[in-house]
């Protein structure tokens, strides 16, 4: 297949065709004219070099162009590596394949890319550093690095875009720190009625539009809030203690409730330094009316002394211990005195509140259980077909588990108390756990009393043999069974607490000594007082024997009496 021609090699050979007509044409012209040969070669020669000079100025012309060319892409390929190092960019690949026309154009194109792309960067570094220079000033932090004088690279450009939106997101966050602060301030300023006295107040509570948010002064900000809340803790402990003494004058002047209720309304809708002033002004004024009316109210608060004193089971001696009570002499003095022993007795309950209640409520079933003791030694119970005696069974074992089960958290809790305040827990002067142990040796005396009076008409009375007459009708062995059952009727009913073989046994003695001998009263009677004081020099009673004892009762009473069953009445 032919090369296709190019139009220049045409353009080319329509050039020659036109010089050789021209030429042809001229020498036509010439000859026409008469113009000898040798004019004709002159002319000739002068045309020739005239076109030559003309191809060769355009030669020159293109070989300069051509030089330029070469030069400029010599001048951009330089440019544009240098451009591109400084870029942080790989070197630029040139296509050996381009002529240096098509060369020159990549080469200066790529170049101008090269430039943008540089101007575009220094122009968002200089953005990116403006706004990172502001962000670090507001926040005291320090600046993100950037070489001076240098392209930064798109990695570096990245990293300050990230260094300024952590700044971005630390300034959120302590602006929405501040404005907490800044409001919580503001309400305790309101609450407390502080005015700011400091410069860090005064420029954290200005509305400005530059607002410092250095970490420093967002810790000042909150040791400030601290020092607020300390001093607003301060002032309500004050005005609670304002109102507790002015409620308590109250009480003792008999203030109307009208006026308490509008003075405590009034005081609700101000500042706490305003109604701590409004609550001294009225503890002020009450206290001149409380001089003018000393003794009254001296009475008064000994009335509400002498119902701590039985709360808290104050004994003679301990009341005595507070001589101004006894004094008549009513001075301001004397009130106060009064005014700290009651402080002091109202500490001492609420403290010890729990404990002095249940010591109430031990007393308080203890007397019942006496009550109900009382009730199962009473005879006349055994006639009662009402369901009452069972009744009472009942009741009875409830009581003494009760008693139990409060004995033994009065024991715990006492116990801690003594060990925590390393002294005795005193009621009515006696320690609680020693008076527990003798009330039980009371009761004790108190049931054993009646086996000691049936003991003492036994041995008081002659026994003496006694011989049958044989005129005498004797009685029948069912007769005696029915008198002997009788009498072990009486008896139980008198004496329930004697068991029955110790009354078989007395009466077998009786008839089966023939010989009697006097025996001394005194030697097989003691009083209770003189059991009770060799029980005390032998064997004295402790807390744990009187719950040992309540427990046996308790479990002793869980069965159901019956009072028509035989074997109860025997009892």
């Amino acid at each position: 297949m032919a090369k296709p021609v190019r139009q220049s090699e045409v353009l080319a050979s329509s050039l020659v065709n036109s010089v050789t007509q021209a030429v042809g044409k001229l020498l036509d012209l010439w000859n026409e004219m008469g113009i000898s040969h040798e004019l004709q070669l002159e002319r000739m020669q002068a045309a020739k070099a005239h076109i030559e000079v003309l191809l060769n100025e355009m030669i020159e012309e293109e070989n300069s162009m051509k030089e330029k060319i070469e030069n400029d892409i010599e001048i951009h390929k330089h440019q544009l590596n240098r451009l591109r190092d400084e870029l942080k960019l790989d070197p630029y690949k040139v296509d050996k394949s381009l002529t240096i026309l098509q060369l020159e154009k990549d080469l200066r194109l790529a170049l101008e890319c090269a430039l943008k792309e540089k101007h575009e960067r220094l122009k968002k570094l200089k953005r990116l550093q403006q706004e990172d220079q502001d962000l670090c000033s507001e926040l005291y932090e320090t600046p993100y690095y950037v070489p001076t004088g240098s392209i930064p690279s798109s990695l570096e450009l990245e990293e300050l875009q990230e260094h300024v939106e952590k700044l971005l997101k630390i300034k959120e966050q302590r602006l929405e720190r501040f404005f907490k602060l800044r409001r919580q301030v503001r309400e305790y300023n309101e609450e407390i009625g502080h005015i700011p006295d400091g410069t860090l107040e005064n420029e954290m509570l200005a509305v400005e539009e530059h607002i410092c948010l250095t970490k420093k002064n967002l810790e000042d900000l909150q040791l400030l809030i601290h020092q607020l809340q300390v001093k607003k803790e301060s002032l309500i402990d004050t005005k609670e203690c304002l109102v507790k003494e002015v409620q308590v004058l109250w009480d003792r002047l008999q203030w109307p409730q009208e006026e308490r209720d509008q003075l405590t309304r009034t005081t609700g809708n101000c500042s706490i330094s305003e109604a701590i002033k409004m609550w001294e002004e009225q503890l002020q004024s009450l206290n001149e009316l409380k001089k003018e009316q000393l003794k009254e109210i001296t009475l008064k608060v000994r009335q509400e002394l002498e119902s701590y004193w039985q709360k808290c089971c104050f004994g003679d001696e301990q009341r005595a211990a507070f001589q101004p009570f006894y004094n008549d002499n009513f001075s301001e003095e004397l009130l106060n005195h009064h005014d700290e022993e009651l402080v002091k007795m109202k500490d001492l309950y609420e403290k010890n509140k729990q404990l002095y209640d249940n010591v109430h409520k031990w007393e308080t079933v203890w007397d019942q259980f006496i009550e109900l003791e009382k009730k199962s030694t009473d005879p006349s119970r055994l006639l009662n077909r009402g369901g009452n005696l069972l009744k009472d069974e009942r009741e009875r074992a409830k009581i003494q588990k009760q008693l139990l089960k409060l004995g033994e958290e009065l024991k715990k809790s006492i116990e801690n108390w003594e060990k925590e305040n390393d002294s005795c827990f005193l009621v009515y002067n006696q320690r609680f756990l020693d008076s527990m142990a003798h009330q039980l040796q009371n009761h004790r005396i108190k049931k054993d009393q009646p086996k000691i009076s049936s003991k003492r008409d036994e041995f008081a009375t002659p026994k003496t043999t006694v011989k049958r007459a044989a005129c005498v009708n004797t009685a029948t062995p069912s007769k005696i069974r029915k008198v002997a059952s009788n009498l072990t009727v009486l008896k139980a009913a008198s004496c329930s607490n004697i068991p029955s073989n110790t009354a078989v046994t007395s009466k077998q003695s009786i008839q089966n000594k023939t010989p009697y001998k006097t025996i001394r009263l005194d030697s097989l009677y003691r009083s209770p007082l003189e059991e009770c004081k060799e029980g005390k020099s032998t064997n004295q009673p402790s807390y744990s024997d009187f719950m040992k004892e309540l427990s046996m009762k308790s479990s002793s009473n869980g069965k159901i009496f019956n009072s028509t069953l035989k074997e109860n009445i025997d009892e």
